[in-house]
């Protein structure tokens, strides 16, 4: 029995749809712990695609239990979007469960979002203007609405009253938008909560009897660790903590029963909306690693931003997450490069450092001090083995395993489930994996 937390290890884009996926086969729940409708996975199945936002990898299969926490924020609206995408695509939902006491996000925090963004002109943070930031403010100052508020017409008023009286002065005065409809909003949401309601739970009570008959639990963060709220390139960062430790909150359960985190890592690096990024690539390069790599976000459809591997921020998200191995994506997209540089330290204010610098001015001086070997210049789309890979692929992993200072237990070769190498069993198999530097 092993209890596995899935973390991005990077700035989130590195294809934890598809690792999860994998893991999911393994689980038996399967728990999102953090984050809202600003994340996206995008899974291929029998040359099927499917873009999820909120309901977790592992629906996809029927004997697993898909789990919403109560970290997450929801909107409604989505879920049931999605919801209704699986039953079109004869996907079975029986096992959909939804936190209770998950935050919901309302319409009044879609409009300052994106009202708030625009404000800041050339100092915007990126945001997905999904309503995220302002939800997980609500919940902060204890003025949110949650899942179990819907379900209750006589509780969802009282709850609405105040807040959403506020949210219209702010609309109004400060924004310049117009006032919403509280009449309308209270049945939208209630319509909303009588859809939802067979499939919300206790979050924690299910975890844990789950956890009490030995079942195999795998937690799935969205986002990844530079984004996170307190560890990573702040403020250019998400409204959670998508880092390891916010599985336990998120959650709802103790640090005791996670038995192994996995960081997924993309073989370059990826980065969408503001903020530094020392290893990013203009021209060429960058224009074949988006178009390789088909770097568009799942969610707003935003070019990503792209640039080399760099070291020095998967040596930090090795640390913050306590990683125990990695998984390794779209390695297939470097097969036509002559040459690959690889990030191994920065250049501070004339200094080398091999560490990511907690303070944001300094981060956004870093220069990267780049390592080049040869490319491999042939496809790896059908490798299933690494005694398959070029040896130049090989040499590539092995250097990213020395940079992270943890072995990588899968390597992804490409969007769909059999497209992977396996170098290890992440859940049931040893505790190292068996590619290492």
């Amino acid at each position: 029995m092993a209890n596995v937390v899935v973390i991005g290890a990077q700035w989130g884009d590195e294809g934890k749809g598809k690792i999860t996926d994998l893991l999911s086969r393994s689980a038996d729940v399967v728990v999102r712990y953090q984050g809202g409708v600003n994340a996206g996975h995008t899974i291929v199945v029998d040359q099927k695609v499917l873009k999820l936002h909120l309901i977790p990898s592992g629906i996809l299969y029927p004997e697993t239990i898909c789990l919403i926490g109560s970290g997450t924020v929801v909107d409604p609206k989505v879920m049931l979007e999605e919801i209704e995408m699986l039953k079109e695509n004869s996907i079975d939902i029986s096992g959909l469960q939804l936190s209770s006491t998950a935050h919901v996000t309302m319409p009044y925090h879609r409009l300052i979002d994106k009202a708030m963004e625009e404000r800041r002109g050339l100092n915007k943070i990126g945001t997905t203007g999904r309503g995220i930031g302002p939800t997980y403010a609500d919940k902060s100052q204890r003025s949110g609405i949650r899942v179990i508020d819907l379900l209750d017409e006589k509780k969802l008023r009282q709850c609405l009253e105040v807040p959403l009286a506020e949210k219209n002065e702010v609309l109004c005065k400060i924004y310049g938008k117009e006032a919403l409809n509280e009449e309308n909003i209270i049945q939208e949401y209630l319509n909303y909560g009588k859809q939802l309601e067979p499939h919300v739970v206790d979050c924690t009570r299910i975890i844990h009897h789950a956890s009490r008959n030995k079942k195999n639990i795998l937690f799935e963060g969205a986002q990844g660790t530079l984004l996170d709220l307190d560890h990573g390139t702040y403020p250019f960062v998400t409204s959670s903590n998508p880092v390891s430790g916010g599985a336990c909150v998120g959650a709802g359960v103790g640090p005791t029963l996670i038995d192994r985190v996995i960081g997924v890592a993309k073989a370059y690096t990826t980065r969408v909306g503001e903020g530094p990024f020392p290893t990013e690539l203009q021209g060429t390069v960058n224009d074949q690693l988006c178009s390789r790599g088909g770097e568009y976000g799942t969610t707003t459809g935003r070019r990503r931003r792209c640039g080399w591997f760099d070291g020095v921020i998967g040596k930090y998200a090795v640390q913050v997450n306590g990683l125990d191995c990695l998984a390794i994506t779209k390695l297939d997209v470097l097969d036509e490069l002559e040459e690959i540089k690889i990030c191994t330290a920065y250049e501070l204010n004339g200094e080398t450092i091999d560490y990511f610098p907690s303070n944001a001015d300094d981060f956004s001086k870093c220069s990267p001090i780049l390592k080049t070997i040869p490319g491999w210049k042939s496809s790896t789309a059908h490798c299933r083995k690494l005694k398959d890979l070029p040896p130049a692929a090989m040499a590539y992993l092995r250097l990213l395993a020395e940079l992270m200072e943890v072995p990588i237990a899968i390597v992804s070769l490409g969007a769909s489930r059999d497209q992977t190498i396996v170098v290890e069993d992440p859940i049931h198999g040893p505790k190292r994996a068996l590619l290492s530097s």
